[in-house]
């Protein structure tokens, strides 16, 4: 039979106060004593009496968590090391704030029916590519959100990067190199109707990839041009290049939208025999560690992963003390392209 659990009147009697005193010592222990506190905790902890988080939330209208609102289900989101930087970033900001953190992937296939099941103070908003309905599910709940790499909202903090510059340089350099067959591997939106119809940090990317091509008179639709949507996994990555490398004139160079789905191009060139740069040039975006050190080193859009994840929490912890000036906050960060072995000079033709 298991042990009775301690409660605060018992605390009280041991400690020889009032049961107000015992919630003082635990939720605003400035209004007593530093010897008064000190006798209650001691007493506490020899009763092993801990606090009912429940009972807490119910009483402060607070949870001190954080919530991760995500566009994937956990074991993908847990596959791709962006996330490992970008919760990172979020953590330096929930120990320094003293938040908890709380993960909610898509509730049966939707980022909308998990809201409700999310106790927490407010939501971190990742990759929220078009509104399907969570920004006004989110307002109407009066909770406090941001926004990262999503669709700009009025009088929603959000943070973002350049996402069109970085791919821009890097399709000018790929040009400057001779390739003039270039393949681009996008994340999987589930939009219909093609790339005109793609929104956020995709749609970015592809206008970035737009601008680049027409330096040399070319377009998403000219000859040697093409668009791929894949997951973004390692395995999409694989699946990108056995579909582009198996058509009759295959591109030279392969412009992945992520480092995870390069890494698997990469995976599948190698077990191919095809030879990177030499025969096909690949690149990414995000520049995570194993960018530096794969074979061969990835040329990459480097992205600062952890500082976006850190904004947007310090952002959300303003927002949900009350902040009424952080609705104007809308952060663009800056991108850099990293060249490296995996991109080179286009093969030679015949």
């Amino acid at each position: 039979m298991a042990a009775r659990r301690a409660t605060m009147k018992d605390v009280a009697t041991l400690a020889n106060v009032s049961k107000s005193a015992v919630s003082l010592a635990f939720n605003d222990p400035k209004k007593l004593s530093e010897a008064t506190c000190k006798n209650i905790l001691r007493a506490a902890e020899e009763l092993g009496y801990t606090q009912d988080p429940t009972a807490r939330m119910l009483r402060t209208h607070r949870t001190d968590s954080l919530g991760l609102l995500l566009p994937q289900q956990l074991d993908k989101v847990l596959e791709n090391p962006y996330y490992t930087q970008f919760l990172q970033g979020i953590g330096q900001t929930c120990q320094r704030e003293g938040f908890t953190l709380l993960l909610a992937p898509p509730l049966r296939g939707s980022m909308l029916k998990a809201i409700p099941y999310a106790a927490v103070d407010g939501f971190i908003v990742s990759g929220l590519e078009y509104d399907r309905g969570e920004v006004k599910a989110l307002r109407q709940r009066g909770i406090p959100f941001v926004l990262v790499d999503s669709e700009w909202h009025q009088d929603v903090p959000s943070v973002e990067v350049d996402d069109s510059q970085g791919i821009r340089e890097l399709v000018e350099y790929l040009l400057a190199q001779g390739h003039r067959r270039i393949a681009f591997v996008a994340i999987e939106t589930d939009t219909a109707g093609g790339y005109r119809h793609w929104k956020g940090p995709v749609q970015r990317r592809m206008q970035g990839a737009i601008d680049g091509l027409a330096t040399a008179d070319l377009g998403p639709e000219s000859e040697g041009i093409g668009i791929i949507e894949v997951p973004c996994t390692r395995a999409g990555g694989v699946t990108a290049f056995r579909a582009l490398w198996d058509q009759k004139e295959p591109p030279t160079a392969m412009v992945a939208f992520s480092d995870i789905i390069a890494f698997g191009i990469l995976d599948a060139a190698r077990e191919a025999g095809v030879e990177v740069p030499t025969q096909l040039s690949v690149s990414g975006f995000d520049d995570l560690t194993e960018a530096s050190w794969t074979t061969p080193t990835l040329t990459t859009i480097r992205q600062p992963i952890a500082t976006k994840g850190r904004l947007a929490a310090e952002y959300l912890v303003e927002a949900i003390a009350g902040d009424a000036t952080v609705s104007t906050h809308q952060q663009r960060l800056a991108t850099t392209l990293l060249l490296r072995e995996s991109t080179g000079p286009a093969p030679r033709q015949g």
